[in-house]
């Protein structure tokens, strides 16, 4: 039982192979041809030849960062607090990971703010622009899109940034408003240019977010009975900073 059948056939005995064996033969014969079928070809079936693959491993290390930009964006509804200016930075990053680093940065602007005066009449009331000079120091996290790989030499990136924000030399109002020490945050998204394994040119946009906050003097009444601030209004205000620049980074 199980083997194969047998019947006499003009003297001679034949065997009756079994199914198996006829798809075996089958098999075989598939596997002999894929063999056969180039290797190359089949590369190329599901992807890049290692030479001619749009993906470039980057350099992965320690990295220092040069740039230069503009920052705007709103002064509040006064006007006093400050935008508007160049700003110089250097920022220091780490690899965290194939695709997630973080940074330390810190820049220098000369921007412009309104001076508002609530001793004189609404005509009076805001006068400037005066000039203000801001240092930020920040940090945070990137992470690469790309992983740790660029893309015809480029690679993209998602950020995002917290810090402060000081005043180094703010003019003083008669109200006694300083813009000071401010607390900062936002989002970035940038694009690497690799000029080289280590040399990058980077272009990025942020946006910084921080808040205002007004004295108690801004509702009080001038000689005319105006005010700076309403006696209704906020004492305080979130504004929104965009902030792009150009950098030249180096990898170690």
């Amino acid at each position: 039982m199980g083997g194969p059948k047998v019947r006499r056939l003009g003297g001679q005995t034949v065997r009756r192979c079994a199914p198996w064996r006829s798809r075996a033969a089958i098999l075989a014969s598939a596997v002999a041809l894929l063999t056969a079928y180039p290797a190359t070809r089949l590369s190329a079936q599901v992807g890049y030849p290692p030479d001619h693959s749009p993906y470039r491993d980057l350099k992965r290390g320690r990295t220092l960062i040069l740039g230069a930009g503009y920052l705007s964006g709103g002064r509040g509804v006064i006007g006093v607090g400050p935008s508007d200016g160049r700003m110089a930075s250097a920022r220091f990053e780490v690899p965290l990971g194939k695709s997630l680093g973080a940074f330390l940065g810190a820049a220098y602007g000369k921007m412009s703010r309104f001076v508002a005066d609530p001793t004189k009449d609404s005509a009076a009331h805001i006068s400037g622009p005066v000039n203000t000079n801001v240092t930020i120091l920040d940090g945070g996290f990137h992470v690469m899109l790309t992983g740790a790989k660029a893309w015809h030499t480029f690679a993209p990136y998602l950020g995002f940034s917290g810090g402060v924000m000081l005043a180094t030399s703010p003019p003083a109002d008669s109200s006694g408003y300083r813009f000071r020490f401010k607390g900062i945050f936002g989002p970035e998204l940038g694009l690497r240019w690799y000029l080289a394994r280590r040399l990058a040119v980077r272009a990025d946009a942020r946006v910084e977010f921080w808040r205002l906050t007004y004295p108690i003097t801004y509702k009080q009444p001038s000689p005319d009975g105006s005010r700076v601030l309403q006696v209704g209004a906020a004492d305080h205000e979130w504004t929104r900073h965009p902030w792009i620049s150009v950098a030249l980074g180096w990898t170690f």
